[in-house]
């Protein structure tokens, strides 16, 4: 294999980052590289995030706690984005119904059912389809956990730490993110 230019493998590199919509292990971005050289691609991938840092305000690649990288918009400007941006792939009915499985899991269809109301079958359709959701069967009750892609998908590595997260009050979570 002829040898890349270090600007080639940073490209590629990005174009991982960009496109893959989801966190990347360090094998995964070693394989888009081009290159086998660990060490390199630690070194162009570290140069890579002082460069997005320097150059982009609202856009940032995160080394997440479990190790993997993300291209990702830092979380401060989500409000602003979702003025803008076009109709989320899940809509917001289903996605409340995804926040409540992520947070009470395990659950059952009949809590899901009394909380969410009869639309909670077309949102569970919905969410197993996109792989977010699973379900086990004791008998006639189904009861739903989050998957590993859910996990991914929303870069969350610890349940009972998004829980926690979740249960602070306004202004707790304002001073934890500032």
């Amino acid at each position: 294999m002829a040898r890349l230019p270090n600007d080639e493998i940073i490209a590629r590199i990005e174009a991982a980052l960009y496109s893959s919509g989801r966190p990347l292990s360090l094998d995964e971005i070693i394989r888009a590289s081009g290159i086998e050289s660990k060490d390199k691609v630690k070194k162009l991938l570290s140069e890579l995030i002082n460069k997005t840092q320097v150059v982009f305000k609202a856009l940032e690649i995160a080394k997440l706690e479990d190790g993997t990288y993300v291209f990702q918009l830092k979380p401060i400007y989500n409000p602003i984005v979702k003025r803008f941006s076009n109709k989320p792939q899940i809509s917001n009915s289903v996605l409340k119904t995804l926040s409540y499985i992520a947070f009470e899991q395990p659950v059952t269809t009949r809590r899901l059912l009394e909380i969410r109301g009869s639309k909670v079958y077309h949102h569970l359709k919905e969410l197993q389809e996109e792989d977010f959701i699973n379900f086990k069967s004791s008998g006639r009750i189904k009861v739903y956990t989050t998957t590993s892609k859910f996990n991914s998908y929303f870069g969350i590595n610890d349940l009972k730490s998004l829980k926690k997260t979740l249960l602070l009050n306004p202004k707790e979570l304002d001073k934890k993110n500032t």
